[in-house]
């Protein structure tokens, strides 16, 4: 009787956790939402930024992955080019830009390759950070979305990240190791994908003048 008791409770475990993993990845994976096709749809080439402590939501929930049909979809490169407009429009002027920080929770970040001919903006979706190399260095950082601050911010000098190549129908994962102020920018980037911001880790912040 005791083993029947066992058995049972076994299969019931193993039915909640696959239920739960279920419902888990359907909630990571799904699809843009209707708030999210608007945003995209309805922007200008340059999007609203979003800033402290007006959109705290956004900027401070995890974002999800993006699923084949996101990476697949003409909106993902609408997004994509509006991000990269947005960026390096004089009036953010910045180094990289991150989906919540225009209202959008999806893991994707555009970062200013310092460390390549030509110095370009790439967008890189799905990233991640698998691994943090080398000293830990303190440097300035600001951010679109923290207005009128600075902070002094210790960061890694080199990473691993990997990521899908936009337009890549396999959806092969890249990985790459990055070195320098290119690494520092995408560690920042990164982090705003899990809801974190500079002025979580800074040492020192200061009002610009």
């Amino acid at each position: 009787m005791k083993k029947q008791v066992l058995k049972v409770a076994g299969c019931l475990l193993v039915a909640a956790i696959a239920i739960s993993a279920y419902f888990l990845i359907g909630h990571f994976l799904r699809p843009f939402t209707p708030a999210e096709r608007r945003i995209i749809r309805d922007s200008d080439s340059l999007m609203n930024v979003c800033v402290l402590p007006a959109d705290s939501a956004v900027l401070r929930a995890v974002s999800a992955p993006l699923g084949d049909r996101e990476l697949d979809s003409p909106l993902l490169q609408s997004l994509i080019d509006k991000m990269l407009y947005t960026v390096q429009d004089p009036s953010q002027d910045g180094v990289g830009i991150a989906a919540p920080q225009v209202g959008i929770s999806r893991r994707l970040v555009c970062v200013q390759r310092f460390d390549k001919p030509g110095e370009p903006f790439e967008a890189y979706p799905n990233i991640q950070i698998d691994s943090l190399l080398g000293e830990i260095c303190i440097g300035p950082e600001g951010c679109l979305s923290v207005p009128g601050l600075r902070g002094m911010v210790p960061r890694y000098a080199s990473v691993v990240i990997s990521y899908v190549r936009p337009g890549d129908s396999t959806h092969k994962r890249i990985s790459e190791r990055v070195d320098g102020f290119t690494a520092v920018i995408f560690q920042h980037e990164c982090d705003h994908l899990d809801g974190i911001l500079y002025i979580d880790k800074a040492t020192e912040i200061q009002a610009l003048d």
